[in-house]
């Protein structure tokens, strides 16, 4: 791997406020027209939902404020939609909040988020939302209420549709339960690809999952799909082409609290509709979860931040470049963060606040977070 370092990150201003995006999809999302970058809700310091969003003008280089969302949600997710507006879904009010029903969009024209008057059919977090190629936006697993008390594992999914602003539920449900996953819009949103993610499978204890399925718009059904070579959550996937795509890292192998730290997974595979399977390619020089991947042009993929765990940790601030089945190193943040929001519009990218440090290697408390961001390309 060559060591020469590509493009450089400089200070943007910070964000409204210092928060976390714990989850796959509720980072930030480019705008249509891909000059600007929403990023909504979160998680403050003390695990409280926020209300605060705003917009990132890549040309500018400065935010602009917007209307507050309606609910504070954290582990929503967040959805582009045509006209430079946006869905926003699910989530929670706090780290003990119920799962939400609840919907808003933002519209551009007015910085203002507006609430969806249909509700969905389940409330859920740390789901997936992807535009597809007729409209809608297919809502899929997440975290959603046990009956009779208690929280569980989702295989619902739920299709919104923006002209009529009305929820219908997918008549079949995934082979699999699945929360913190990844999906991936393939064939321009004419197939989802939902990799990973974890279960529940007893108190304080997940499964990380290698099962991975695909949503055909034009049947409005799942069908399974090749399973990932290692399971795998607080992982990255992004789309590399109509067709393909990339997953890397992830969590640290093994039931949680064990006294076993590995280290996470520096291991990367990339998936081909045509063949239905995914093969690895070249590891990472070291591992890495609760990273962002964001798509570069021509099949590229810059992977950021993350850390090794969740607690005790300080964020990385190394990047890496992908292409052509090769890593290349990539100018390192100025300050280290995992959990943060990011998104890109060709080859500029912007990343903001997100989890400095826990435990003991904060200065003070369990949490540090940075209200901080960066970008580059620009």
């Amino acid at each position: 791997m060559t060591s020469t370092l590509a493009d450089e990150w400089s200070a943007a201003p910070d964000y409204a406020v210092a928060a976390s995006w714990q989850g796959q999809h509720d980072t930030a999302v480019t705008l249509t027209g891909g000059t600007k970058i929403l990023v909504a809700g979160g998680a403050d310091a003390a695990g409280v939902s926020v209300k605060q969003s705003a917009v990132f003008d890549l040309a500018q280089g400065s935010w602009q404020a917007t209307a507050l969302l309606g609910a504070a949600r954290q582990l929503h997710a967040l959805t582009p939609l045509a006209n430079g507006r946006a869905l926003v879904t699910g989530g929670r009010a706090g780290p003990a909040g119920a799962p939400l029903r609840t919907a808003e969009i933002f519209d551009q024209a007015t910085n203002t988020w507006t609430a969806v008057t249909a509700q969905l059919a389940v409330g859920r977090f740390a789901h997936s939302a992807v535009a597809l190629s007729n409209g809608k936006v297919l809502v899929a697993g997440g975290i959603g209420a046990r009956p009779g008390g208690g929280l569980m594992a989702l295989r619902s999914a739920e299709l919104f549709d923006p002209a009529t602003t009305t929820w219908t539920t997918v008549e079949r449900d995934m082979a699999d339960a699945r929360a913190w996953h990844t999906a991936i819009a393939l064939q321009s949103g004419a197939k989802v690809l939902v990799c990973g993610g974890r279960v529940p499978v007893g108190p304080d204890e997940d499964a990380d999952l290698a099962f991975c399925e695909l949503y055909d718009t034009a049947t409005a059904t799942w069908q399974p799909t090749g399973s990932l070579r290692h399971p795998r959550s607080a992982h990255a996937a992004t789309a590399t082409g109509a067709t393909t795509a990339l997953i890397t890292g992830g969590r640290a192998p093994g039931p949680a609290g064990d006294g076993y730290d590995p280290f996470a997974r520096a291991t990367a595979e990339a998936y081909d509709l045509a063949a239905g399977a995914w093969h690895d390619v070249a590891a990472m020089p070291a591992g890495r979860a609760l990273h962002r991947a964001v798509p570069l042009g021509s099949g590229a993929v810059l992977v950021v931040g993350g850390a090794d765990h969740e607690t005790n940790e300080t964020g990385y601030r190394g990047a890496l470049r992908f292409a052509a089945g090769a890593w290349t190193p990539y100018a390192g943040l100025d300050e280290g963060r995992w959990a943060f929001a990011a998104a890109s519009s060709g080859a500029k990218v912007l990343v903001a606040g997100g989890v400095a440090r826990t435990g003991l290697a904060a200065a003070a408390g369990p949490v540090e977070l940075t209200g901080s961001a960066e970008r580059s390309g620009t």
